[in-house]
């Protein structure tokens, strides 16, 4: 075994391949011939220009015209132009590079690639313009950008950390001649961080393996943080009423099912508890909260959005609504308990629904939140699509054993309720629906498909069904394609509100999905608009989106993807399977999308024998964390 401080084995005679010589230094980290900090280690580099102190992405929404608006970096226009960039750039590079971008920017011009949204292509185009012949693909900059790009990808697609061969790889793929040298220096100039972790392997703790990962400062902080606060809490006592106090056990067995009695029992024992099921499951976080209520205890249930939260408070008893609230209402101090005087929520329980929906960031936000004692519940739907960001923190939590773990037994109601049970085992059965609660629709093309779907909002659910177009919402794979949801809302507001789109493409009475930070999306209606911007009406109140961020921040919304309507529920729901799509199918979608129907689901299938595949083949492979390795039990040296 080489000593730390040694650099690494010679590449002579390695493989040409480099993401192939990077996997055969990774090997040698696991087989323990190298050590990880070799690996990292390395002489002393020529002198070269040190890049700029990583700096966080801002998340959350821009703050509203009126507001304090950062000063124009001096000279960031002009450096712009110089490097063929449009003016309008020069904002969106201010938010992203902070008071010194127009510094950053000339020493480093592929720190573009820190602006979202931004291409390699594009940030090479920038540096060629500006660098001239001095321009090298295999500029170290270039790499290190490069890497922090290809990381910010992966935690838009869910992953906090990816593994080395699969960064290597992806930095190949960009025309990076040695991806080993490119992940020193960005470890080294603290663009990303580097990670040893130990899988684990039943029965093998003496020879569990080592994978080497890759991955942005504020995705690891926020596993670390929602790790350690979640020991935090499972390490203290609980507040409020005893476990063994007798109104816990009166609770349980006056529980509305047999589910509800065996959550309110666990959580009367255990600070951390986690609970899975569908949506009738979600009465059950409701019982405990009114139980817990009744016990003297500020019990709280937290929802991902507001028809969450709406969903939820019906099932609290008459008086106990004020229980129901947001995540984001509960962070912000819109929703639910003020904080004492160290900043902890003033609460003694908090069950989270819709958990799967939540990123990394915000559950450790949401942990750091609660006071030593408060008792959490995660609770959530493990078979829908994951949150619209970093992390899985439910598959997670599940994973590494150390919290107590209860499934609902309360199966979800209906012909809706027994296909989506099948689909979460991989079965796709033929449900009875003797009062047209599922609707299979044969769509031969994208064509037929949008005028399908169209026919059934406009005519047949409401004609039908009983339910109006207003309350049925369309599902379908993505924005693009021949039956996306561009495609698909052009048609229907051609039929449900018609109108020249003179505000930005909308006109007052169009729904729209406004996203007013990535991750989030709320249904809304245009109201009209004025010099401010766009004026919409949501289910939490009144929103004005300036000017400027309208073409990103709000879509049409009668039709949307599954990711945007995660969290959510209609009386009816048309899910739209087109031929193009089959290869975005999965078990995961399919089930959220047609879970999302409480009363009745309409399928517009033109995906054929491929939906019954997508069902049967297991979900798409897990997201790439770190923290179900972080709260697995350690084993105790000699023990």
């Amino acid at each position: 075994m080489t000593d730390g401080s040694q650099p690494p084995p010679s590449t002579e005679g390695a493989p040409a391949d480099p993401a192939a010589a990077l996997r055969a230094a990774v090997r040698a980290v696991e087989s323990g011939e190298r050590s990880a900090a070799s690996f990292f280690s390395r002489p002393e580099p020529a002198p070269r220009r040190p890049a700029a102190p990583p700096r966080a992405r801002t998340e959350g929404p821009v703050p509203a015209p009126g507001g304090a608006q950062a000063p124009m970096p001096e000279g960031l226009v002009e450096l712009l132009a110089r490097g063929g960039a449009p003016a309008e750039l020069a904002g969106p590079v201010a938010t992203a590079l902070g008071e010194g971008a127009t510094a950053e920017l000339a020493d480093d011009p592929w720190r573009l690639l820190a602006v979202p949204g931004m291409l390699p292509g594009q940030a090479d185009g920038f540096a060629r313009a500006l660098l001239g012949t001095a321009c090298d693909p295999q500029d170290v900059r270039r790499g290190v950008a490069l890497t922090g790009w290809l990381l910010e990808r992966a935690a838009l697609a869910g992953h906090t950390a990816l593994e080395s061969g699969a960064l290597a790889e992806s930095l190949a793929g960009q025309g990076v001649a040695d991806p080993e040298e490119t992940l020193r220096a960005a470890v080294e100039e603290g663009a990303v961080l580097v990670f040893q972790d130990t899988v684990a392997v039943p029965g093998e703790e003496e020879t569990s393996p080592v994978r080497v990962l890759f991955g942005l400062d504020r995705c690891a902080l926020a596993e670390e943080s929602l790790a350690d606060g979640l020991a935090r809490l499972g390490g203290s006592a609980p507040a409020g009423a005893a476990p063994d106090a007798p109104g816990w056990a009166e609770a349980a067995a006056g529980a509305p099912t047999p589910s509800a009695g065996e959550l309110i029992t666990a959580v009367a024992a255990h600070t951390v508890v986690a609970h899975t099921g569908g949506e009738a499951a979600r009465a059950e976080p409701a019982a405990l909260v009114a139980a817990a209520r009744g016990l003297g205890l500020r019990a709280y249930a937290a929802a991902h959005g507001p028809d969450g939260r709406e969903r939820l408070a019906r099932l609290l008893p008459e008086g106990a609504a004020d229980a129901a609230v947001t995540v984001a209402g509960l962070l912000s101090g819109a929703e639910g308990p003020e904080r004492d005087a160290e900043g902890a929520l003033a609460l003694d329980l908090l069950a989270v629904l819709d958990t799967p929906q939540l990123t990394v960031e915000t559950a450790a936000t949401l942990v750091e939140s609660l006071p030593d004692g408060a008792r959490l519940v995660l609770s959530g739907d493990p078979a829908v699509l994951g949150a619209a960001g970093p992390g899985q923190v439910l598959a997670d939590v599940l994973a590494c054993g150390a919290v107590p773990h209860l499934t609902s037994r309360t199966p979800d109601a209906g012909p809706v309720g027994e296909l989506v049970s099948g689909i979460a085992i991989g079965e796709l059965y033929q449900v009875a629906a003797p009062d047209r609660e599922v609707v299979i629709v044969p769509a031969a093309d994208a064509g037929e498909a949008v005028h399908r779907t169209v026919q059934l909002v406009t005519d047949s659910i409401p004609r039908a069904v009983g339910v109006p177009a207003a309350e049925v919402r369309v599902i379908t794979v993505g924005h693009g394609g021949a039956a996306g949801t561009r495609v698909l809302n052009a048609a229907l507001k051609e039929r449900l509100n018609p109108g020249p789109g003179r505000f930005a493409g909308f006109d007052p009475g169009d729904q729209v999905a406004y996203s007013p930070a990535p991750g989030h999306t709320r249904p809304a209606t245009v109201t009209g608009a004025d010099a401010e911007g766009l004026r919409l009406t949501c289910p939490d109140g009144p929103v004005t989106v300036p000017r400027d961020r309208v073409a990103r921040a709000v879509r049409h919304g009668w039709a949307i993807t599954a990711h945007q309507a995660a969290g959510a529920r209609w009386p009816a729901v048309v899910a739209v399977l087109p031929g193009d799509a089959v290869a975005a199918l999965d078990r995961s979608w399919i089930y959220t999308a047609f879970s999302r129907a409480e009363r009745h689901l309409s399928v517009v299938q033109g995906a054929g024998p491929a939906l019954a595949r997508a069902v049967a083949e297991p979900p798409a492979g897990a997201r790439g964390t770190r923290l179900a390795a972080l709260l697995r039990p350690q084993p105790v040296p000699g023990g």
